[in-house]
């Protein structure tokens, strides 16, 4: 499982950052996700601030913005903020995870991952369709929700992977030049067997 979390204008330049296992333990929990993705949307925030956009409470907040930091996933904005009011923001671009390439140990972590990145999407999944059908016509209109079944092999499925994630990093890497009338868009891309169709592997292995 592909792990890749959101990026935008506000995100740090640079390369995608592979994420190493401490990073993917402390991303195996769909709020923290959130809590990432918020900040990569729309810049540095407090603890007060996040938990307002995510209703949750400040206590809560402040322990995963922490976790994060931990994680080096998240840093403090210099030259910002009080000794009780700390400002944090993304600490860089996309984060990633190719199962493929990495250690056998990196494979579990990456998996617990996975499973809170499918948590947090379906979340922002929920509260996208109860908010497009309100939105004016020109954004109403663009906004999609697709559901494809399509007869791949392993081998299909990563060159479709690849192929889509090289036309969101052009869309990406275009950013910046005109954002008159533009806006953060989420655009999630989830590829798996329809359930029960493969078998799962056997224990242990």
């Amino acid at each position: 499982m592909a792990v890749s979390s959101a990026a935008s204008p506000h995100s740090a330049s640079g390369p995608d950052s592979e994420l190493d296992t401490a990073s993917l333990r402390v991303l195996a929990h769909p709020l923290r996700i959130n809590v990432l993705a918020l900040l990569r949307e729309r810049g540095p925030s407090t603890a007060t601030r996040v938990a307002e956009d995510l209703g949750i409470n400040p206590g809560a907040a402040s322990y995963h913005l922490r976790r994060l930091a931990a994680g080096g996933l998240i840093m403090e904005e210099p030259g910002r903020g009080t000794g009780r009011e700390r400002w944090w923001k993304a600490a860089h671009r996309p984060s990633i995870h190719d199962p493929a390439s990495r250690a056998p140990e990196q494979r579990a972590a990456g998996r617990a991952s996975a499973h809170a990145v499918a948590l947090a999407c379906v979340e922002r999944l929920h509260t996208a369709a109860q908010e497009v059908p309100l939105l004016p016509e020109e954004w109403s209109d663009v906004s999609t929700f697709g559901d494809f079944v399509l007869r791949l092999s392993p081998k299909d499925v990563a060159r479709l992977r690849d192929e889509v994630f090289a036309v969101i990093s052009r869309y990406r890497q275009a950013q910046g030049q005109d954002s008159e009338g533009h806006a953060p868009v989420a655009v999630q891309v989830q590829m798996f067997p329809v359930p029960g169709t493969v078998a799962p592997r056997s224990v242990g292995s």
